[in-house]
């Protein structure tokens, strides 16, 4: 864990509204728990023009955590049962949204289950310096250092000296090539133009499987539960 003393932020920060985050209501009473690869085969299949777009992403539906005795499933087999309030989003460059806004209505297939998204909003990133990404690509997800120092690497080619930051959780999605080993990483102490770079532009590959996309979070003392859309 790398983690440093924190600094009051500069107020009066207008967050750019060049990328932004494109919430669906999602009609679905079931998904695999590992549905990277389907959800993003099928999005890319209604928007073909989002492989094109670098900083376009898919965020994958996670559902609860727990709730009410019921705790959530970690086999990649597992089925995840979805809540009415559910959503779905995609992370866009603003000239994409009118484009992305054909899904509505649309029923989609994902590995066998159907998604009908509706009531698209548009949201802003996050002025928050505090982020959490739930996937993090990672080449050994089994020693946390080792993953905090290639992150750390990574961090510092966009030019960010990170001083705050804790991993998480690791997940291997599942691809026909090759597996991804990824885990979850939460990044605190920011500059607020550090954060918005971040959800802007994310860490490391497979934004269009999830991975590398950050969202805002409340702190340390929940960093097993990033914030639901």
């Amino acid at each position: 864990m790398y983690w440093q003393g924190q600094e009051e932020k500069s107020k009066g920060y207008i967050v750019p509204d060049d990328i932004v985050d494109l919430s669906f209501k999602a009609q679905c009473k079931q998904l695999p728990l590992d549905h990277a690869y389907a959800l993003s085969q099928t999005i890319q299949k209604e928007l073909p023009w989002i492989i094109k777009e670098p900083q376009a992403g898919i965020h994958l539906i996670h559902g609860a955590e727990s709730g009410n005795g019921w705790m959530r499933p970690q086999e990649p087999d597992a089925l995840l049962n979805l809540p009415q309030r559910t959503r779905f989003v995609l992370r866009l460059p603003k000239h994409r949204i009118a484009d992305a806004n054909g899904l509505v209505g649309k029923i989609l297939e994902v590995d066998g289950h159907e998604i009908i998204l509706s009531n698209p909003q548009q949201k802003l990133l996050s002025a928050l310096t505090t982020i959490f990404s739930r996937y993090v690509i990672t080449e050994n997800i089994e020693d946390e250092e080792a993953f905090l120092n290639q992150a750390a690497v990574l961090l510092k080619t966009e030019g960010i000296q990170v001083k705050n930051m804790m991993s998480g959780r690791a997940h291997v999605l599942r691809m026909p090539e090759q597996n991804l080993s990824t885990r979850s990483l939460m990044i605190d102490g920011l500059e607020i133009e550090e954060s918005i770079y971040l959800q802007q532009h994310g860490l490391g590959e497979g934004r269009k499987v999830g991975c590398g996309l950050f969202l805002p979070h409340k702190g340390i003392d929940a960093v097993g539960q990033a914030q639901e859309k």
